[in-house]
Order: C-alpha cells, then structure tokens, then sequence
C-alpha cells in the first residue's frame, strides 16, 4: 500500500488553505484595529462621563452631543467587531471543510464556495461599516475648537 498518492492530495489541500489563512490574518489584523478604536471610544466616554457632573450646561449640552456621537460610532465598531469574527469564523470553516472533504472523499466544494463568497460579503459589510464610523469620528472631530 502506497501511501504517497494520500500524502500529495493532502500537500495540496494543505497549499489550497494558505490563501484563507492569509485573508484570516488580514482579519485578525483589521479586528485588532477595530477592538483598539473601541478602546479609545470607552476610555473618552468615560472622562466625558466623569466630567459631566462638574460642569455649566451649556458644556453639559456639548458633553452630551459628543457621548451621542461616541455611542453611534461604538454601535457601529461592534458591528464591524461582529461582522469581521463571523468572517473569520466561515473562513475557519471553510478551511475545516476542505479537509473534511479530502479525508472523506465528499465534494464539498460547492458549499466551501459558498462560505468563502458567504466570507468575502460579511467582510465587505465590516469594512464598509468601519468605513461609516470613520465618517462620524471626522464629522466630529474639533481640533482647536475651545
């Protein structure tokens, strides 16, 4: 018994997952980006919060505008949060799949289609949903303004 023909259609499957675990390290990347504005998001709201109390109403109404605008932006980074680790997920299982298709020689290859098309639109959704939470963050951004 020859085992080496098992072995090179393994290899290949092997090199047909490199791409995905490309595009999950893109995503990795692009979360750990995401996760940090969130961070910068809380940490303002929270001084802002902690000021509030001490200070005149017409900077209480500006106070207020500004966590109205830093809880939009929060909803949308945690969407974008949410949309890019469901990507990740599909990739993760798509990849599973393919293996899961070569040791049990099923084709699978419609359904790994889809979850990397499914993958592609759900991280197209979080760039864009990103991409609308940078348009807030600019839109209220005052630099100089006292």
């Amino acid at each position: 018994m020859n085992p080496e023909p098992h072995l090179s259609i393994i290899a290949r499957t092997i090199q047909l997952s490199v791409a995905p675990v490309f595009l999950l390290t893109a995503i990795g990347t692009t979360l750990a980006i995401l996760i940090g504005r969130l961070n910068r998001i809380v940490d303002r709201a929270r001084i802002l919060e902690g000021i509030l109390p001490s200070v005149t109403a017409k900077a209480e109404g500006e106070i207020h505008a500004e966590l109205s605008a830093l809880s939009q932006r929060a909803k949308l980074i945690n969407l974008a949060i949410t949309m890019g680790t469901v990507c990740a997920v599909l990739i993760c299982a798509m990849i599973s799949l393919m293996f899961i298709g070569v040791f049990l020689s099923i084709d699978l290859a419609d359904v790994v289609a889809a979850l990397f098309v499914g993958a592609t639109f759900v991280f197209i959704g979080a760039l864009l949903t990103f991409l609308r939470e940078t348009f807030i963050a600019v839109k209220n951004l005052r630099i100089g303004m006292q």
